[in-house]
C-alpha cells in the first residue's frame, strides 16, 4: 500500500500526502480575522484522485474553513465565527469571537499509511481569558486505492473559574438551528447533492435534526462530473451519542454531527470532556456510504494514532 507522507512547516502547517495527491492541509496557526473566531482547519481536503472535496471561506459564510472544530456558544463567547444568535434579537454582531490558539505541538508522525498530528490549544475569549485548554490529535489513515479517512480526538478542560455551557443557535431559541461541533463545508459544485443514511438517500431537510451514528454527502464535481463521497462518524464514547445532525444541501453542502443541538452539556470548572470522530474520504457515491462507514467505525475503535494521542 501507498505510504502517507507528512510535511510539517513547523509554527503553521501540515500537509498529508499519498503518492502526488495533497490529501490534506491542516493549519493550525492561521491568519485569521478576528471576527471569524481564529481556530485550525483542514483545507484543502481531495479525495485519494485529487478532487478538492472542502471550501475555504466562502462569501456567504467567511468563517466557514474545509473541516473545523466551530463552537457557536461557549458560555456567552463565540468560537464559530460570525455574529451570535440572540433570543428575541437573531444574529447580532457581538464583539464576543474568541480564539482557539496553539499553544505546542505534544508529538507528529507517519508511519506507513498512517499519519498524526498531537497539539495542545488555549481557547481564548475576546477579552484575553483562557476558559478552556485542549489536546486534540488529528489523524490520517489510507482505507483503499479509492479511500481514506480522517480521525479527530479531543479532550477540553474547563480552566474558567466556573460552569461552562455549551449550546447551539437552537438552545438559544432558534428552531432546527442546532449546529456546533466538527463541521464539513463542501465546494460550490456539490450544492444540491445528496444526503446518505444508514437506511438510504434522504432530503437534508428531512434528515436535519435526526440522530444517528453516522452521515455522508456525496456531491459532484464540475470538469469531469465525478462522484465523490464525504462521510462523517461519531465515536460510539461521545456525550449524546448518536447525535442530532445539521445538515444542508440546497443552500450549501455540510455535515456536521452536533452534541449540543437542543440541549446544552454543562462542564463544571477543572472537568473534562472528550470527543472523537471519523471522516471517510472517497472517489465513490452513495451506494458506498455504508462500506465506507464500516471502514471508519472500525478505525475509530482502534487506539489514537501516535504516542502523543489525547488522553
Amino acid at each position: 500500500m501507498t505510504a502517507l507522507a507528512l510535511r510539517h512547516d513547523i509554527g503553521s502547517a501540515l500537509t498529508i500526502r499519498a503518492g502526488d495527491v495533497e490529501l490534506a492541509r491542516y493549519d493550525y496557526a492561521p491568519d485569521t480575522r478576528q471576527a471569524e473566531s481564529p481556530k485550525p482547519f483542514l483545507h484543502p481536503v481531495r479525495t485519494r484522485a485529487g478532487r478538492l472535496v472542502s471550501l475555504f471561506r466562502p462569501h456567504d459564510h467567511v468563517w466557514h474553513k474545509g473541516i473545523a472544530w466551530s463552537l457557536p456558544n461557549v458560555g456567552e463567547d463565540n468560537f464559530w465565527g460570525g455574529p451570535t444568535y440572540v433570543r428575541g434579537r437573531s444574529y447580532v454582531q457581538l464583539d464576543n469571537n474568541g480564539t482557539q490558539r496553539h499553544r505546542r505541538v505534544v508529538d507528529v508522525g507517519a508511519s506507513g499509511g498512517t499519519a498524526w498530528f498531537t497539539h495542545d490549544l488555549d481557547w481564548v475569549t475576546r477579552s484575553g481569558r483562557t476558559v478552556l485548554t485542549e489536546r486534540r490529535t488529528v489523524g490520517a489513515a489510507l482505507l483503499s486505492a479509492r479511500a481514506w479517512a480522517l480521525t479527530f480526538d479531543t479532550t477540553m478542560t474547563n480552566t474558567s473559574g466556573g460552569d461552562l455551557a455549551f449550546g447551539s443557535p437552537t438552545t438559544k431559541g432558534r428552531e432546527n438551528a442546532g449546529y456546533g461541533g466538527l463541521f464539513w463545508r463542501g465546494p460550490r459544485s456539490f450544492t444540491g447533492g445528496s444526503v446518505v443514511a444508514a437506511e438510504g438517500v434522504g432530503r437534508a431537510e428531512d434528515l436535519r435534526g435526526r440522530r444517528a451514528e453516522w452521515m455522508a454527502f456525496t456531491g459532484r464535481h464540475d470538469g469531469d462530473g465525478a462522484d465523490s463521497l464525504v462521510l462523517l462518524v461519531d465515536h460510539a464514547d461521545n456525550p449524546d451519542h448518536p447525535p442530532r445532525w445539521f445538515v444542508r444541501s440546497a443552500e450549501f453542502a455540510c455535515l456536521n454531527p452536533a452534541p449540543f443541538f437542543s440541549e446544552e452539556l454543562v462542564l463544571a470548572d477543572g472537568d473534562a470532556v472528550r470527543f472523537r470522530y471519523g471522516a471517510g474520504v472517497a472517489d465513490g457515491d452513495a451506494d458506498d456510504a455504508g462500506d465506507l462507514a464500516d471502514a471508519v467505525r472500525e478505525l475509530l475503535g482502534q487506539d489514537p494514532p501516535g504516542p502523543g494521542g489525547a488522553a
